[in-house]
């Protein structure tokens, strides 16, 4: 049984694994930047994202989320008050997003269709994965940047409880800096934790709420997208 599990698991992981690489293509075909969030629930990763949608819109750039959730709109809904589409992808049950969801949601969407997929028109294209530090560290999407975040709430031994995704993100956020204080936040241990796990990685300490972080977070995306092709 054990065995067949096991069969059963990587069987599913290759066909994804297949179809993320015919989404990174056509991503960069179609000259858009695709970013992973991941996060486990509350952790500020929707306020952190409408946060980041607003501030690059006003900078003129072209930018859109998909959301997943088990079940609801609400975070799609909110999103939305950005001024950028959002697609809500509800995974009824399931506790990741995987490279099929991704793949339908983006079909026909928005503006002009490149390599098969309608990306034409963005600059950014931002997925927030569904809450779970677990399962979606297995998935890849086809983005070029797997974001992972954790709020100063949470604790600082985070990174060492979830090795798998921290050591697959290529970038990690810290959100709720502003409550670091009545939290007692260790800022130092949660950055040698983050380090311990995946040496050099960039690190980003904001607060949706306050501003802070964010301008420096901003220019990684602006960098980032000026260097992609």
């Amino acid at each position: 049984m054990t065995t067949r599990i096991v069969e059963l698991r990587k069987g599913i992981l290759k066909k994804n694994d297949e179809l993320a690489a015919g989404l990174r293509a056509s991503y960069a075909a179609a000259g858009v930047l695709v970013l992973n969030l991941v996060s486990s629930p509350g952790t500020g990763k929707t306020a952190f994202l409408e946060r980041t949608l607003t501030e690059l819109r006003r900078k003129g750039s072209r930018v859109a989320a998909l959301v997943g959730d088990l079940e609801t709109d609400n975070d799609a809904r909110r999103l939305a008050s950005s001024g950028a589409p959002v697609r809500q992808i509800n995974t009824h049950g399931i506790c990741h997003l995987d490279a099929e969801m991704i793949g339908k949601h983006i079909d026909g969407w928005p503006e002009v269709a490149l390599g098969g997929v309608a990306l034409g028109g963005l600059d950014y294209l931002f997925i927030e994965n569904v809450g779970n530090l677990v399962c979606p560290s297995s998935y890849d999407l086809g983005e070029k940047i797997r974001v992972a975040l954790l709020s100063v709430t949470e604790g600082e031994d985070k990174p060492l409880k979830y090795p798998t995704l921290f050591n697959s993100a290529d970038a990690a956020v810290i959100t709720k800096i502003d409550l670091a204080l009545p939290c007692s936040f260790d800022r130092d241990l949660a950055l040698r934790n983050i380090n311990e796990i995946r040496p050099g990685i960039r690190i980003f300490e904001t607060s949706a709420k306050t501003g802070a972080g964010m301008d420096e977070w901003i220019e990684f995306l602006t960098e980032q997208g000026t260097g992609r092709g």
